[in-house]
């Protein structure tokens, strides 16, 4: 049994701005169209809104993806002097904003900059039959966003200027995002880590150093920054020394700045999810099989199946309040860069320590594979 590192200091010194959870995720891609297919088709989400030049915005195009809880933004430049467009040419493909889902945007927003966040886009109120819409952003690490969305009382397709769409699928089970997790620069991490406390009033919910996630060649350390409720999970890694490029470092390396290295979504049921997604051609990191030979010996009685579980490729990790599944896919992008993890809690509230080791070297292998060890 693996018993995480918990911070003293678990409370934070300031109000917590109230957070009911995430509202959604935009990435700033370099073509919506393609990727909103690739989402549907690939991870069985829903197309359910659009905005663009036939709602009148002759600037950028975005699609809304849903799958139960989790909503994805795909947003594109119709303008390569667009600053999406710089965005993408910089970084690639990748996350811009981690939106937040609240109950007082004002409050929120002017609380933030009143402790020293640094605002994006100030609040935009917009009233009409279908209700009342607001949004207001602030800065958080490298060009990445933090939004703080209030649609109580808004009834439109996802957002003003958006329209609905009905391009199905057939859900595979993804439920709600778990985490979600940034990589940083050496020596940044604590940087952040204090901009979540006294900005957001988080506190560090667990944390891991360089001896628990590291193997020959490479190392790193996070803190994980969360919210009172639990609702809000945010993980952040810098790279710690070791004799090669660690897997943050060359994050780093190819998007250029600080952002979002994976997002983690839950699924109650994650032999089916994973069985779909690798039906759809999703691809995920894979682990030698005398990792299941000694897993019973590690975590002990599981409900499923371990040849299932070994023949997907799922890890197990056992905790003081029962155990976690999880897997990782590669980088869905052509930059080694974003990428997902699905995970299932069956009491577990961590983040499957006992799996780094393993996790780390099927990513090395990758690495290797890229010549970028």
């Amino acid at each position: 049994m693996v018993k995480e590192k918990v911070e003293v200091d678990s409370l934070s010194k300031v109000d917590e701005i109230p957070i009911d959870g995430f509202d959604h995720i935009e990435f700033y891609v370099g073509n919506a169209l393609q990727a909103a297919y690739f989402y549907n088709r690939g991870f069985g989400f829903d197309v359910t809104a659009y905005r663009g030049p036939e709602t009148g915005d002759r600037e950028k195009c975005s699609y809304v993806l849903k799958q139960n809880n989790v909503t994805l933004v795909l947003t594109s430049a119709l303008s390569p002097r667009h600053p999406i467009a710089e965005h993408v040419h910089r970084h690639g493909d990748g996350v811009k904003n981690i939106a937040f889902k609240v109950r007082d945007a004002q409050k929120c927003y002017e609380a933030a900059l009143a402790r020293g966040a640094k605002s994006v886009s100030d609040l935009q109120i917009h009233e009409g039959e279908d209700g009342v819409f607001k949004s207001a952003s602030v800065k958080t690490y490298g060009d990445t966003v933090h939004s703080f969305i209030e649609r109580e009382n808004y009834k439109g397709a996802f957002a003003p200027s958006f329209k609905p769409m009905t391009k199905t699928s057939e859900g595979i089970g993804l439920t709600y995002v778990d985490h979600v997790v940034g990589n940083v620069e050496t020596e940044a991490m604590e940087t952040w880590v204090d901009y979540y406390k006294k900005v957001f009033g988080f506190y560090v919910y667990q944390y891991f150093d360089a001896k628990d996630i590291s193997t020959k060649y490479s190392a790193l350390v996070s803190k994980v920054m969360a919210n009172k409720s639990g609702t809000i999970k945010l993980p952040i890694n810098e790279p710690a020394e070791g004799v090669g490029r660690s897997q943050i470092q060359e994050y780093l390396d190819y998007y250029l700045a600080p952002g979002v290295q994976h997002i983690a979504i839950g699924t109650k049921d994650i032999i089916a999810t994973v069985a779909e997604l690798t039906k759809r051609g999703v691809q995920f990191l894979t682990v030698p099989r005398s990792y299941y030979d000694a897993l019973p010996e590690r975590v002990g009685k599981i409900d499923e199946d371990i040849e299932q579980l070994a023949k997907l490729g799922i890890l197990v990790d056992r905790e003081s309040d029962g155990y976690l599944l999880q897997i990782f896919t590669k980088p869905v992008e052509d930059r080694p860069t974003l990428f997902f993890e699905v995970i299932q809690r069956k009491g577990a509230k961590g983040f499957g320590k006992g799996n780094f080791k393993a996790l780390f070297e099927a990513i090395e292998r990758a690495q290797a594979a890229r010549g970028n060890l």
